[in-house]
């Protein structure tokens, strides 16, 4: 399992990422160096926010999804890529085809099955089984419990960071509440505000 964080990486660079480079591809390229592609092979290729690749570098993609081959930079040989693809993103990619900013034949290449999974603030039923969750992440044996009032003020709050935004506050309460039951008065101060 090989994660590629396509937001990441300058323009660049995106090739030799995901295709790798041959000895002296490029200034710099001391030495060969294996790709993404190569790296999952038998396995599976995470492209996180594929959103954010740059048109070019989508084309080259497309091909290796087309036929499975690729070539790093620098290299005349194609190779093989016997891999899985998935991929994830925050933007609404059929509105990026629609604003010419994502192939189209890229978008229906990749949605074979598409995933959406709901904000935070749609699906609250989640939220404290989720803060526990984080808690024991990042205070294992920290055994914490909300208060009905401290729940509510979680439950209205408009969570725009999401799940991250949910964990970072897991991580100030386990920090910084002196007692295992969480209270108003233990949560980020922007949040005590009714």
């Amino acid at each position: 399992f090989v994660v590629v964080d396509c937001g990441a990486l300058p323009p660049t660079l995106i090739e030799s990422e995901l295709y790798g480079h041959e000895r002296g591809a490029f200034t710099g390229a001391e030495r060969a160096r294996k790709g993404a592609f190569e790296a999952a092979t038998g396995g599976t290729l995470f492209l996180d926010e594929i959103g954010e690749l740059p048109l070019e570098a989508q084309t080259r993609l497309l091909r290796l999804l087309e036929d499975g081959t690729y070539r790093p930079v620098g290299s005349t040989e194609q190779r093989r890529a016997d891999i899985r693809v998935v991929c994830a993103s925050w933007r609404d990619l059929a509105e990026r085809v629609a604003d010419g900013a994502f192939r189209s034949d890229l978008y229906h290449r990749l949605a074979t099955i598409e995933l959406v999974l709901p904000p935070l603030r749609e699906h609250l039923e989640d939220l404290e089984e989720l803060f526990l969750h984080f808690v024991e992440q990042v205070a294992p044996g920290r055994e914490l419990s909300l208060e009905p009032t401290a729940r509510v003020y979680l439950e209205r709050w408009p969570w725009p960071g999401n799940v991250r935004e949910l964990r970072n506050v897991a991580q100030y309460v386990a920090a910084m509440s002196p007692s295992n039951r969480v209270r108003i008065a233990d949560l980020p101060p922007r949040m005590q505000r009714p």
